[in-house]
């Protein structure tokens, strides 16, 4: 399969992002050797600022191989950003929604032709206090078992320098570095037909992301945490401290009651 050419809008847009993102932050890029230079693939990137799919975009578009990212659908709507999004043959992604799906399927065909299509599994910015990887969601595994391509486990570090998670102001000088590491393909053929059910797609998803965390532990220079943070465990257990909290205060005040 040939390579997806990179067209019009694309161009267009490199030639508008490119130059501020060269004259704000350095760049440590390695790994480019792993991204394939033909053939249908997938990139497995972690999040951890607003900036960062610009800046990882940057590097993914100097390998040659021009990037599809799913991208929430109300970015396709009107104007220019809209314009860009469709021109460049980005995917919408509709959540709860009868059209959910249809994002894995027009990624499925984008592998099939030959194109790279870019995932964040994580879904959103990590949640994780120390903005490590936090656990992933399956799409990305549904798209990998199901075409069978390579899986290019990214990591990325830097970006929260100048824009950290829910700032709203950006602080780009000093001058920041921007690191990205690109592995190798990850290992899935175990997984390769079997049932995909639930179970087998998080447990796909979690070998995707312990690559990801790897390679961010190498550019951070520090030993990732042996367990994943999980958004959901933490929404419980916030729950049950506040349940706990509560009926403690209402225990205190039956008993100041009944003085």
């Amino acid at each position: 399969m040939s390579r997806r050419r990179i067209g019009f809008w694309y161009r267009f847009a490199a030639v508008l992002c490119k130059p501020p993102l060269v004259v704000l932050f350095k760049r440590d890029w390695r790994g480019m050797e792993n991204i394939p230079a033909d053939g249908g693939f997938i990139t497995a990137v972690n999040h951890n600022s607003h900036l960062d799919p610009f800046l990882y975009a940057h590097f993914q578009y100097n390998s040659g191989r021009v990037p599809r990212f799913l991208a929430k659908h109300g970015l396709f709507r009107k104007g220019f950003v809209g314009a860009a999004m469709r021109g460049t043959g980005q995917i919408p992604v509709y959540r709860e929604s009868t059209n959910a799906l249809s994002a894995f399927r027009a990624a499925i065909d984008a592998v099939e032709r030959g194109e790279c299509v870019a995932f964040y599994p994580e879904g959103t910015l990590t949640r994780d206090p120390q903005l490590w990887p936090m656990t992933g969601k399956t799409g990305v595994a549904r798209v990998a078992l199901q075409t069978k391509c390579p899986v290019i486990p990214v990591g990325q570090w830097g970006a929260t320098d100048a824009l950290a998670p829910y700032a709203k102001k950006p602080n780009f000088f000093p001058r920041k570095t921007h690191h990205v590491l690109a592995g190798e393909p990850v290992d899935l053929s175990r997984f390769y037909d079997k049932e995909m059910t639930p179970e087998l797609l998080k447990e796909v998803t979690e070998v995707i992301m312990t690559d990801i965390t790897a390679l961010v532990g190498e550019l951070r220079g520090e030993e990732p945490p042996r367990k994943r943070y999980d958004p959901r465990e933490a929404r419980i257990e916030q729950r049950r401290k506040s349940q706990a909290q509560g009926g403690s205060s209402a225990t205190a005040g039956t008993s100041e009651e009944s003085k």
